[in-house]
């Protein structure tokens, strides 16, 4: 592929003084986009470079909710680990879930116990000691769930190679459903259920989600089925409302570094909107201590809340960062965010 300067831009130097070179693209197409979309003509060089359709343009600039929502059943084995899930909540099955520690397994935690806490269900979490317990899923956390009830096993961000632990779980009589985002090996673990985008016979093009987006897409796809089963109105309670949610999802989506393509680029968008008014205790208290004033941005998530969420980890402290995130008391939430600020200076 050639490359130029486009007229306008053959002057255009970074702040290291580096020229920027575009590659060449049509010039019709730039022009079309220009006017439909009255954007400027670098925006649309970069927008046909990158073989955006230009009716997939608004989609990919502003995503909206109502018109680009992923539907989760695309995601291969959706369908049945969403039916098994709602038929333990509706049979009222405990279940339990192992996360990982850091800010995506965090915000995966605290997805799930607020989704769960909403269907009026407590949902027993284990994050592992990243200190004494390392990475993934252990044998210990297994127990220790198993021992609390649960007969299902969600595994978050995490999962996808623990073959042994996932087998001794099966082996205690425990159901376990993988959600993960991470490259599995050629064989996949003995679960009841995975789903992972990055799954070779998944076809969903959902491989750019983080865990948070992962779990965030079942809780969506559970919830249809109860809403389907009559779930709140036998049980006479309002469903969640999950949108509001997105601003974890957003925060696990960006310090997980993950492409903010596809999917991704809806949750984030919608998800910080959604911080900016945010009712999370957790997330206000975060902001407090961090010195955010303003409403949060992804230069915010990644280089003060998330630190922060991570924090708790290095200090024997794994859980710290999920409890806060599933907080609704500000007392409670304002405790937990100061203790983080104080192990992120540790």
């Amino acid at each position: 592929m050639s490359l130029f300067a486009p007229s306008g831009f053959s002057n255009t130097v970074s702040v290291l003084q580096a020229r920027w070179v575009l590659p060449q693209v049509n010039d019709d197409s730039v022009a079309s986009i220009m006017r439909r979309y009255q954007v400027p003509e670098l925006v649309a060089r970069l927008l046909v470079a990158r073989n955006i359709p230009q009716d997939g343009v608004e989609s990919f600039l502003f995503p909206s909710l109502q018109r680009d929502f992923p539907d989760p059943f695309r995601l291969q084995g959706m369908q049945e680990a969403a039916e098994h899930l709602a038929d333990d909540i509706i049979a009222g099955r405990r279940l339990g879930a192992f996360c990982d520690f850091d800010v995506d397994g965090s915000t995966s935690a605290a997805i799930l116990m607020r989704f769960f806490r909403g269907l009026g269900i407590n949902l027993d979490i284990y994050i592992p000691d990243r200190q004494t317990e390392g990475y993934g899923p252990n044998i210990t956390g297994v127990e220790t769930l198993k021992s609390s009830g649960a007969e299902h096993i969600l595994f978050c961000d995490c999962g996808i190679s623990a073959h042994s632990v996932i087998q001794s779980a099966r082996s205690l009589g425990l159901h376990v459903t993988v959600l993960d985002h991470h490259e599995p090996n050629e064989t996949l673990p003995s679960a009841s259920h995975i789903i992972n985008p990055k799954r070779k016979d998944d076809n969903s093009g959902y491989d750019m989600l983080a865990a948070c987006g992962v779990t965030f897409l079942t809780c969506v796809a559970v919830q249809k089925i109860l809403r389907e089963r009559n779930f709140f109105t036998q049980k006479n309670i309002p469903e969640p409302n999950l949108k509001f949610l997105l601003d974890l999802v957003a925060l696990g989506t960006v310090c997980d570094m993950v492409p903010l393509t596809g999917p991704n680029r809806l949750l984030v968008r919608s998800g910080f909107l959604h911080m900016a008014k945010t009712s999370n205790e957790g997330l206000k208290a975060l902001c407090a201590v961090s010195g955010i004033k303003k409403s949060p941005t992804i230069m915010d998530a990644g280089f003060a809340l998330g630190p922060r969420i991570n924090a708790g980890s290095r200090v024997h402290k794994a859980d710290l960062g999920a409890k806060l995130l599933a907080c609704d008391d500000a007392e409670e939430a304002k405790n937990i965010a100061h203790l983080l600020n104080d192990c992120n200076t540790m």
